[in-house]
């Protein structure tokens, strides 16, 4: 989790996405609007971390904690991340809880519980956000 938060300060993303297994998961459970709630394979993830840098620079990781399981392959980690909003300029907090499974070196399964509502308001698309929970709660 370190490396991945280490590359992701660095802004390279493509390394960051070849932490992952060639089939790794990445899940969003709170994710909203049109971020994704789930992404398959090394590629998919790619692609989306790609796009982080755009949207926020990141400058800070602290408050780093590391929660054991029963399971060996598997922690919650609980971090801090501070920046900017590259579009706006506004400052990003957010406040992350992770559940990362490892195996053979690589992850498999990365769930990762942050909050829409706090990114979007970051990077200047809350309006939109919002707009697309409305239409959801309309269907």
């Amino acid at each position: 989790m370190r490396r991945l938060l280490d590359l992701m300060l660095a802004g390279d993303t493509g390394a960051a996405a070849e932490l992952w297994a060639d089939d790794g998961i990445a899940e969003f459970p709170f994710a909203a609007g049109a971020s994704p709630r789930r992404l398959t394979g090394r590629d998919q993830i790619r692609d989306y971390l790609s796009g982080f840098p755009e949207t926020y620079d990141l400058r800070e990781v602290s408050e780093l904690t590391v929660h054991h399981t029963q399971r060996p392959d598997t922690v919650v980690v609980e971090y801090h991340a501070n920046g900017r909003s590259v579009r706006t300029g506004t400052p990003y907090r957010m406040d992350y809880i992770v559940v990362i499974t490892v195996q053979d070196g690589v992850i498999t399964r990365f769930r990762d519980y942050w909050n829409p509502l706090a990114g979007a308001a970051a990077a200047g698309n809350l309006p939109e956000l919002l707009d697309s929970l409305r239409s959801e709660v309309a269907r």
